[in-house]
């Protein structure tokens, strides 16, 4: 199995029936039995739940009728997400044998677009901290260098991408949570503005702050279950009564014209150069887009 599988190359296997759904959660499932132990990126598996999604997609491959977005991905979910019949913890002793009767609507949604839910991920308890070190559980180790922390809360999430154990996954940022460790790992995090996912059956930690966010290999991917998740869900009355559009059109669209602020205040002293030339040389590539050279980074 090639570990940076993306979204597409999974449904485009299973539609040309190269692989089942079954068989590629099997081969999942096998990578975690053997990489995980070193990096604690799990809590609970859900194999009985995922291979009943993946044997349905694979029925409907074998009839020949058309596949949703997310058709045979193998995701996986921060465990501050409420998951029916799924042991979910929030990374807490407290709770964790609770055992919801429901599911969080981002994880219906993605289920609903075909995605095969391998697990729930660990995570800082009640998603209070940056390292995820703070688990009741277990410590989240990182996947390019095991020594190293993940970031968190969501560390559990960026891990499972970035050791390849699963193609994307959900975290949740109240107060850098999605973006940090992303940043880590080295994979595609987003924190989507407030409203535009539903937050019902996130196990909060500051309702008016929390977000419900993917991380992926790529933006593209990232777009793609952002289009899965977002819109208006009449459970929750925050979320925003806006059309959702199509993410992966919009990243074709040049960026001409488009504003970018920077603020100067966080380049002072103490920043790491390597970091300052990799941030430094992001922000003339969007100027040179911008001014009209080669759409922007995809």
């Amino acid at each position: 199995m090639n570990p940076a599988l993306t979204i597409d190359q999974v449904r485009g296997a299973i539609v040309e029936r190269r692989t089942t759904a079954v068989a590629l959660a099997e081969e999942f499932y096998t990578r975690i039995k053997q990489d995980d132990p070193g990096i604690g990126a799990f809590l609970t598996l859900s194999k009985e739940r995922a291979m009943a999604k993946a044997d349905q997609i694979d029925n409907l491959a074998a009839a020949g009728d058309p596949l949703p977005p997310l058709a045979g991905v193998p995701v996986a979910i921060k465990d501050v997400m409420v998951t029916r019949g799924v042991r979910s913890t929030a990374g807490s002793k407290v709770i964790e044998n609770f055992i919801p009767p429901y599911d969080c609507t981002a994880v219906a949604r993605m289920e609903a677009a075909g995605a095969v839910m391998l697990g729930k991920l660990n995570c800082d308890e009640f998603a209070m901290g940056s390292s995820t070190e703070n688990s009741a559980f277990h410590p989240v180790r990182n996947p390019r260098d095991t020594s190293r922390v993940p970031g968190g809360s969501s560390g559990g999430s960026a891990a499972a991408v970035a050791a390849g154990m699963a193609v994307a996954t959900l975290g949740s940022d109240t107060g850098g949570s999605i973006r940090q460790p992303a940043s880590f790992c080295g994979v595609v995090g987003l924190k989507p503005t407030y409203g535009r996912v539903s937050r019902y059956g996130l196990i909060a930690f500051a309702s008016s702050l929390d977000h419900i966010g993917p991380f992926a290999k790529t933006v593209k991917e990232a777009a793609l279950v952002l289009r899965t998740i977002a819109g208006r869900d009449r459970m929750d009355s925050t979320s925003a009564e806006v059309p959702v559009p199509d993410y992966v059109a919009e990243l074709e669209k040049p960026i001409k014209g488009v504003r970018v602020g920077v603020a100067k205040e966080y380049f002072g002293a103490g920043l790491n150069e390597e970091v300052r030339a990799a941030v430094e040389a992001a922000i003339e590539k969007l100027r040179r887009s911008r001014s009209g050279g080669a759409n922007g980074p995809k």
